[in-house]
């Protein structure tokens, strides 16, 4: 038999992209909270926080999440639910963990959406770095000592793992479960092996759990965050404030001696 084509998209549907954080509810923004009220299917992810279905109890909630190393719903199957969705409702809410833009394979979705006429919104979140450093109470810039951060997915496309010394503060994503490996890619990439690193795991969680160690040890965190998403921080905002600042006024010190 032949297959059916789809029906076209005439209803004018919108679709709100929602960054709902790394973790725990209350930490999606007011706005983001409020679009998520007016959804009538909400489209989430894995690592979205189960209490976000009180703001929309009347909605149809759909899991497309996709969980490293397991299951995982690929995303030309969410580019369809999206359009499914869209044939069938007007106000449709794509939740994502953390925020839309970082790592959150926005451009696809969008793509697809636009493709076919569809209006769409984007609503910033707390992305799981931004959540590290204030659990850690560890500031990603430092003055005299972090003046850029990067953010980089430990692992590519290809399931090649990746390191880079690009910013004075590195942020890898994704890295949990090749901390030895990222360890030996640091070091290939210049970072020195006294360098201060910090591992995060379930940042903006209740049971979020942070260890420290430098750039030669972080395998030493391997069991501490197995099996719980974690970043990890290298380079300045890896550093205890007070460790950090005395490393900048030295620093300062150096450049001028009279201050």
């Amino acid at each position: 038999m032949p297959h059916a084509t789809p029906s076209p998209i005439t209803a004018p549907a919108r679709v709100v992209f929602i960054g709902a954080g790394p973790g725990a509810a209350d930490l999606i923004t007011v706005r983001g909270a409020r679009r998520l009220a007016l959804a009538e299917v909400v489209l989430f992810d894995a690592l979205s926080d189960p209490a976000l279905r009180d703001l929309a109890p009347t909605a149809r909630w759909v899991d497309v999440g996709k969980r490293g190393f397991g299951h995982a719903t690929g995303q030309a199957a969410i580019n369809a639910l999206l359009l499914d969705a869209c044939r069938l409702h007007h106000h449709v809410v794509r939740l994502k963990g953390g925020d839309p833009s970082v790592f959150g394979r926005l451009e696809e979705e969008l793509e697809t959406l636009r493709a076919h006429g569809i209006s769409c919104e984007v609503v910033p979140g707390v992305s799981a770095a931004l959540a590290a450093a204030a659990d850690t109470q560890r500031p990603l810039t430092r003055r005299g000592t972090g003046r850029s951060v990067s953010l980089t997915t430990a692992m590519t496309h290809l399931g090649a793992l990746q390191a880079s010394r690009t910013a004075d503060t590195e942020v890898f994503y994704m890295a949990g479960r090749q901390l030895a490996e990222l360890s030996d890619k640091l070091l290939e990439a210049g970072w020195p092996a006294d360098a201060p690193a910090s591992v995060v795991s379930r940042a903006g969680w209740p049971d979020m759990l942070a260890t420290d160690h430098n750039v030669a040890t972080l395998a030493d965190a391997t069991a501490t965050h197995a099996h719980r998403p974690a970043v990890v921080t290298v380079g300045a905002g890896a550093a205890p404030v007070g460790v950090a600042r005395a490393a900048a006024d030295a620093a300062i010190a150096l450049q001028d001696p009279i201050a």
